[in-house]
């Protein structure tokens, strides 16, 4: 079995995957974690942390059995998804458009991390995961909720994080998560394109796509100098893809504020389903910070109204 994470995978993606498999063989199913791509920088400063080895790139699994994490939409899958068998699906954001021929294990719950959910599957099954694992997780969990500041925090996440901190041996969240988001918003070595990239995911609404990528980083400064190059590169991956719009959300994880750059066939109705207006090509939204809960809801509003 491929327990597989979803495109420009990110910490939730990578970290529940490990995670997950984690689980599967210590019940005795020979599972396998898996990436779509790279891991940024966050997540392999959570890979170098835990001592544990990069999870394999998979961009094709047609004839393989498969558990899917922090995701459920085939647009965020692999090319030939649809051949694979789909087993089960973990995740915390709505329910997407995957459909099976056959029942599958569906593991999908309103908290801030699907890292929250693999902990959870855990007690369920009586199980507890190794310390390289639990700090994996734990990771996960403080990047997806900024640190338990983000909107889609819920209890169920805080509990997690604490509990697996205590069975990675993490004295210090705070210290941990301080680390943890520097090696996120090192940027400066990146390319416009990798930015853009990095956690960029595809919606469908009403018949058009939308891209949008977030940047969560301790000072918008270095993704304020590479402005000029990510627009010039958003304007040609918007034409080579035919999108609605290409957003990159630029999200300062201290402020908790988001100041968001785009190229649109409207940027006018994007930025007014946000409350927001357009200054070349930029709009501001003020204590935004959860791409799930504060933008796609809104626009898919705007957008099928």
């Amino acid at each position: 079995m491929i327990v597989l994470g979803h495109q420009n995978p990110d910490c939730d993606s990578l970290c529940s995957a490990i995670g997950l498999a984690s689980l599967f063989n210590k019940m005795g199913k020979s599972a396998t974690p898996a990436l779509q791509g790279e891991p940024n920088p966050e997540a392999l400063f959570l890979l170098e942390q835990s001592g544990l080895p990069q999870p394999e790139i998979r961009t094709e699994v047609a004839g393989e059995e498969i558990f899917i994490v922090d995701y459920s939409d085939w647009g965020q899958g692999t090319a030939d998804m649809k051949k694979a068998t789909i087993l089960g699906i973990v995740d915390h954001h709505k329910l997407g458009d995957i459909t099976t021929s056959t029942p599958l294990e569906c593991w999908i719950w309103p908290v801030g991390c699907s890292a929250t959910i693999v902990y959870n599957m855990y007690k369920f099954n009586n199980q507890v995961p190794d310390a390289p694992v639990a700090k994996m997780m734990m990771g996960a969990i403080i990047s997806d909720t900024v640190n338990f500041q983000g909107p889609t925090c819920t209890d169920m996440d805080v509990v997690a994080a604490k509990e697996l901190a205590e069975i990675a041996g993490v004295d210090d969240i705070e210290s941990f998560a301080a680390a943890q988001f520097e090696a996120k918003s090192d940027i400066k070595a990146e390319s416009a394109v990798d930015l853009i990239l990095r956690d960029q995911k595809v919606f469908e609404m009403a018949g058009e796509k939308l891209a949008i990528g977030q940047l969560e980083l301790t000072s918008l400064e270095t993704a304020f100098s590479k402005k000029d190059d990510m627009l010039a590169e958003m304007v040609k991956l918007q034409a080579e893809k035919d999108y609605h719009s290409t957003i990159v959300l630029l999200t300062d994880i201290n402020k908790l504020d988001t100041t968001a750059l785009i190229i649109s066939k409207d940027a006018n109705k994007i930025a007014k389903a946000l409350n927001s207006t357009v200054t070349d090509h930029m709009f501001e939204l003020p204590g935004v910070v959860s791409r799930k809960k504060q933008i796609i809801p809104f626009l898919q509003v705007a957008f099928e109204a």
